[in-house]
């Protein structure tokens, strides 16, 4: 079934480029207000310019006065439907130096930043509202030097059932935690990457993922036929996550 969203207002943090642009043009093409938040002013305009239902916000969320600037636009409108908590940035790990204020601007973006704004936008959602929140299956697992995103996206997760159950009622809230997502077609001037056989192969489904693999589990979350769901993460990774493989197994060699 086509799910439909017409006229219903949607706020996402990060929608310029990515996963997040896909999300703003998937909600745009079904009828949807889309506010954008977005550090990236040129992309911002670009799809402002492209899609009449895209409104472009430029703003950093990191910043508390940004935030409140965005929501403040949002409210301007009417009532927000859907919030999208997309934002996020890694700034390495303890091998590469990642010093406090990085690791710390990650946090805020991540983690802080998706909480004021549901603090921010609560008096204006709509009945039957949805939050959202893009996590990561770094949210679990980990590669070296990763410490700053693997705690945003381990803090997003944690927080989405948090918020759940304070907001039980007045919104639903949920989580999307994507894998391994070629986003090179959501970035302007990026080039089509190059896989070896075995990076599509490691994944159950036999591919890596798209942003339209995100974007769909986020549309799904916000519909009403996903109203009986509220505090859960969704893992869109082709399975990789559920693969165990030992040093030795499918022609696989641990060299430390």
């Amino acid at each position: 079934m086509e799910l439909a969203f017409q006229d219903k207002t949607v706020a996402i943090t990060g929608g310029a480029n990515g996963i997040g642009r896909c999300i703003a043009e998937e909600f745009a093409a079904r009828g949807a207000w889309v506010f954008v938040l977005d550090v990236d002013k040129n992309a911002g305009e670009e799809l402002a310019s492209r899609l009449k239902q895209v409104r472009f916000v430029p703003g950093d969320a990191a910043k508390q006065e940004d935030l409140e600037h965005f929501a403040a636009q949002i409210q301007a409108h009417g009532s927000l439907h859907y919030l999208i908590n997309n934002a996020c940035v890694s700034h390495g790990g303890i091998l590469s130096g990642c010093g406090y204020e990085d690791f710390v601007k990650t946090l805020r973006l991540g983690v802080a930043a998706p909480y004021w704004l549901c603090r921010l936008l609560l008096p204006s959602f709509a009945p039957g509202a949805a939050v959202v929140n893009i996590s990561s299956t770094r949210a679990h697992m980990s590669q070296a030097d990763t410490e700053s995103y693997t705690a945003a996206k381990g803090g997003i997760s944690a927080l989405t059932h948090g918020l759940a159950a304070s907001l039980a009622g007045r919104a639903r809230v949920n989580a999307v935690s994507p894998g391994w997502i070629d986003t090179w077609a959501y970035h302007q001037g990026t080039p089509k990457p190059r896989y070896a056989p075995g990076d599509e192969a490691q994944h159950a489904v036999g591919r890596v993922g798209t942003p339209q693999d995100i974007a769909a589990a986020v549309l799904f979350l916000c519909s009403d036929q996903a109203g009986f769901i509220t505090g859960q993460e969704i893992v869109v990774d082709g399975g990789m996550t559920k693969r165990m493989i030992y040093s030795g197994d499918e022609g696989w060699q641990y060299r430390p």
